[in-house]
Parts: structure tokens; C-alpha cells; sequence
């Protein structure tokens, strides 16, 4: 890049969050598929974040949307990958994110189920394991749809037990027949079709999956840190870095064969796409509800321009894991949580006057008209959160 590299502040960054993430009214989605893609993919290690993410982000949000998208036009599925998480992407980035980061996950998963089951001095071998995966496999074909326990009655494979880690004080026993799940589903062979219960359950019935089309990991890891900054930039290469998982040398090159372009931020230089360092797109005064773990809460390793230090303690747990949180135009400002009864409640921890306040009344409102009569807590509480639940 030539010249001087241009400076972009912290209230610039946050003034871009509103319509690249889908948060100000005016710009939200009309489609799960739609909110999606605009921060990459959803986190999806808690079920309900899924749909509270996406509902946050869409112009008419509903439980029906999303099931739609994930278990009837299955356009939205869920892959474990970055930082070994996992995510809810749109079949179109599916493959971008499956060679550039989910497969080396699987292929770890597999290795380390293998060297387990050796260290542990099982039985069990990695010839056991291919041998269970086909029956599995078969049984699954032959049901169409079913869940582990449905699985494990097949298949007597599954039913087997192992010790694992013999010798330690934490030694116990362990049925083997998720530890085969999991690596079926990190392979792509399987996928989690709809839950028993409510949409907040994460007990997932389990169905075939259509293979992806392979694509150079080179070329996805490029095209990853493309939509990333296209999501998510103005950032650092730390901050991709730690939301992918890979080497820094890896996170360089995808940077590199993206284009990215050098800025100055409040905390260091950062990388913008080419032609992206302008001014942001004006957008209306926003306020949102997101819930524990949304995209735009955990998209970056450095927190510190849009939430304040004094907030962290309460609002993340002691692993860095994002609670219930309130928004006011790109500035976390407070958190909320669901009381046993069902109702939405929050608190402000920075005032931001009448206006801010008043909008976030308004967005709890809509919250709770459309996930009534769910019953919602994050798998990972932090303290306002309970606090403000009891």
C-alpha cells in the first residue's frame, strides 16, 4: 500500500457495525440466510444462540424463519470449525469454511480419538472405529433420522464403554458413542437435523449429510479472511489470527492473497480490504438485545473500543465467553437476561441518555413478542446475567 496509512478511531469502527452486522432497523435482514453472511457465520455451541443472533439481525425475525433455513431448505449448516467451534454458516460459504479451517479440525478429532484410545490401553483401535463408523453409517440410512440413544439400540458398537483417563483422580467411564458422533459430524458425513423439544434443546436428532465440494485450502483460507474483514474490518491480524485458530504464519498469507490493506487503529496497525479504509456508511441510531456468544460480540481478540473495561467481569465469564449483552450504536452499554416467568429484563451500566434507553426498551419488547414462551439460558452464565435471571 502506498502513502500514509489512513487512521480510522474507535467511533468510526463501531459506526460500521450497524449495517455491515444487520443491527440498525434499516438495514436488517430479510432472511436467516441473509443474517448469516453478514458476520460470517452464527455461533452455534448453545442452540438457542442461533436464533436469537439471527432474530436480532432480521427485519420480521420468528422461530419459524430459522427452522426454515436450518432443517426444511437446509441452507444454513452447522460445522465445527473456527477455534474448534462451533458455527451455523450459509450453504454458499460452506465450503470456504470447510477447507479452511474445518478440515484440520476433523482430521485432529480423528487423530485424537485414535491416540486415546491407545493411551487409555482400550481395546478399541482405529480399525474398531472405522468398522462402528460404517455400521453407524448403515443404521443411520436405514432410519432416515434418528438420535444417538436410537443410534446406540442399532448399533452395538456404540454401546461400548472405555476408561478414560486410567490412573488419574478424575479416571472415569465413558460410553464411546458420541466420541464417534462427533467425529462422523466433523468429517461431514452426518449433520444435526431438528431437536427433540423446543428450539433451545440441544438434543439433535442426527441425519446423512451431502458431501461439500472440496475447494485448495489456500484459496478458502483467502476467501475466509476476505469475508472476514468484510465483516469484521477494520481489525488486526491478531484478531484473525484468534477468531480462525490458525498460525500466524497461515493468518499472513490469507491476509496477503485477500489484499488487505494497512490502517492505523486506536491499538496498532490493522488491515481493511482494498478500498475499504473510507468513511463508514451513515446508519440511524441502533440498539440490540444479543444474546451469550453472538458474532459481534466474540468476532475480535481485542474487546477494548467497544466494551468498556469496567464491563468485562459481568458481562464475560472468567474463560472470555460473551454473555446476554446491550448495544447502543456499536458500544456494549449493559446486559440482559429472561427471568423464570419469561419476562425480558436488562440493565444499563453506561448511560447514554433517553433516546438509548428508550430504544433498548423497544428491542426487549420485540425480543420477547417473538420468543415467547421460550425459556432461554446461556450455557455460559456470567454474573449480571444471573443476577439479573433470579
Amino acid at each position: 500500500m502506498s502513502g500514509t496509512p489512513r487512521r480510522i478511531g474507535t467511533e468510526e469502527r463501531r459506526a460500521r457495525l450497524g449495517a455491515r452486522h444487520r443491527l440498525a432497523p434499516a438495514r436488517r435482514a430479510a432472511t436467516a440466510e441473509e443474517a448469516a453472511d453478514a458476520v460470517v457465520g452464527l455461533h452455534a455451541t448453545d442452540a438457542a444462540t442461533v436464533f436469537l443472533s439471527a432474530g436480532a439481525r432480521l427485519s420480521t425475525p420468528s422461530v419459524a424463519e430459522v427452522e426454515r433455513a436450518l432443517y426444511a431448505d437446509v441452507t444454513l449448516v452447522r460445522l465445527l470449525c473456527m477455534r474448534r467451534t462451533m458455527f451455523v454458516v450459509s450453504t454458499g460459504l460452506a465450503p470456504v469454511v470447510d477447507a479452511s479451517t474445518a478440515r484440520a479440525i476433523a482430521t485432529k478429532e480423528r487423530a485424537t480419538l485414535i491416540k486415546h484410545l491407545t493411551d487409555w490401553n482400550s481395546p478399541l483401535d482405529a480399525q474398531w472405529l472405522a468398522e462402528a463408523e460404517r455400521a453407524t453409517l448403515a443404521a443411520l440410512a436405514a432410519r432416515g433420522e434418528a438420535t444417538g440413544s436410537e443410534l446406540s439400540a442399532d448399533v452395538p458398537a456404540l454401546r461400548e464403554r472405555i476408561t478414560v483417563f486410567p490412573g488419574k483422580s478424575y479416571e472415569t467411564v465413558q460410553g464411546i458413542a458420541t466420541r464417534v458422533l462427533r467425529c462422523l459430524a466433523a468429517d461431514g458425513r452426518i449433520r444435526r437435523s431438528r431437536p427433540r423439544g423446543a428450539w433451545t434443546s440441544s438434543q439433535f436428532r442426527w441425519v446423512l449429510a451431502e458431501p461439500l465440494p472440496p475447494l485448495p485450502a489456500r484459496e478458502a483460507k483467502a476467501e475466509l479472511a476476505r469475508r472476514w474483514l468484510a465483516s469484521y474490518g477494520p481489525a488486526t491480524e491478531t484478531d484473525l489470527k484468534w477468531w480462525t485458530g490458525w498460525t500466524l504464519g497461515e493468518t499472513r498469507t490469507a491476509l496477503a492473497a485477500a489484499g488487505a490493506e494497512e490502517v492505523v487503529l486506536d491499538e496498532g496497525a490493522g488491515v481493511v480490504l482494498p478500498g475499504d479504509a473510507g468513511p463508514a456508511q451513515e446508519t440511524e441510531p441502533w440498539a440490540a438485545l444479543l444474546p451469550g456468544l453472538d458474532p459481534t460480540a466474540m468476532g475480535w481478540r481485542n474487546r477494548d473500543w467497544f466494551l468498556p473495561d469496567e464491563h468485562r467481569k459481568v458481562l464475560f465469564d472468567s474463560a472470555g465467553n460473551a454473555g446476554p449483552t446491550v448495544w447502543w450504536n456499536g458500544e456494549v452499554v449493559g446486559g440482559w437476561a429472561q427471568r423464570p416467568d419469561g419476562e425480558i429484563v436488562w440493565r444499563l451500566l453506561t448511560d447514554r441518555g433517553r433516546e438509548a434507553a428508550a430504544a433498548v426498551e423497544h428491542e426487549a419488547a420485540r425480543l420477547s413478542d417473538w420468543t415467547a414462551p421460550a425459556r432461554i439460558t446461556p450455557r455460559f452464565r456470567t454474573p449480571l446475567e444471573r443476577e439479573l435471571s433470579s
